[in-house]
């Protein structure tokens, strides 16, 4: 089951389900979600179907939660929860120049901020929740695929971005946890590194050499081994670590690196970002 913000992108993840073979419903009223629900149950041909279920449905939005307490009773239920940033859905709803559902009488803001409180009830009983303003459309459609597929092994519900920045251009908006690694030997003064990033071995070698580097590896993998599963049990899907530095070119982006093989090695789904320096 799909719910959130509109302008979150549910209907995006709607056609990834209906992608992977599940039987898809957008906009289905609340009353009739029971049915559908022993339809399923019934047929040998739908083993898994996804719907959406929005404010579109208006009041009888508020019976959702009670519905979904019972069909947990006697179906496998997963609801997925999409949300984004005021100032993302702002600037998708200008882009599409499509009003809002609750937007007759309202701006798009206020709109959105009457529809974050009607939701917060379904959000709360949500099992994961996705913050769609740090995808983009084949993003999300791979974390989904990755969460979802049928007949796949477990999967790892916890998608991780290590990124790399310059504190010079700002700290990035996405990050969920920042280190300033400015603390590190700088590379940028000595001539024969500075055309290079932290992505070159003898740049790396050399930010690694110092016991401060590998004692801050040591210790900071310690605290995210710990934390990590405790946002997976919260229901957390998406986990942005920002590591910055002057200029965004070398510690920074030795460390993203360094803690993306790190977190690989240990189980976990990461892909590595650097701002500052994309090639």
């Amino acid at each position: 089951m799909i719910t959130g913000l509109s302008g979150s992108g549910k209907i995006t993840a709607l056609k990834v389900f209906e992608d992977m073979g599940f039987y898809c419903v957008d906009n289905l009223p609340a009353e009739l979600i029971p049915s559908f629900a022993r339809l399923v149950q019934q047929t040998s041909e739908t083993q898994n179907a996804a719907i959406v279920v929005d404010i579109r449905e208006g009041s009888r939005l508020e019976q959702l939660p009670a519905i979904i307490r019972e069909l947990r009773k006697k179906l496998a239920v997963t609801l997925i929860y999409l949300d984004t940033t005021d100032k993302v859905l702002v600037r998708r709803f200008s882009e599409t120049r499509r009003p809002h559902p609750l937007g007759a009488s309202n701006s798009v803001p206020k709109s959105i901020s009457s529809e974050r409180r009607r939701l917060e009830q379904i959000r709360n009983i949500a099992d994961i929740e996705i913050d769609t303003s740090k995808f983009n459309v084949h993003e999300l459609r791979t974390h989904l695929v990755e969460l979802f597929k049928p007949g796949g092994e477990e999967r790892q519900p916890l998608l991780i971005s290590t990124l790399s920045f310059g504190f010079k251009n700002g700290v990035p908006e996405s990050a969920d946890l920042v280190f300033d690694v400015r603390f590190l030997p700088n590379p940028h003064f000595i001539p024969e590194f500075r055309p290079h990033t932290g992505r070159h071995p003898k740049v790396a070698k050399y930010i690694r050499s110092f016991p401060q580097t590998q004692e801050f590896i040591t210790k900071l993998m310690d605290m995210l081994l710990f934390l990590l599963p405790h946002y997976v049990a919260e229901g957390k899907s998406y986990l942005t670590i920002a590591f910055g530095c002057t200029g965004g070119q070398h510690r920074s982006v030795f460390m993203a690196e360094e803690v993306k093989k790190l977190l690989m090695r240990a189980g976990y789904r990461v892909k590595v970002e650097h701002r500052e320096s994309p090639k």
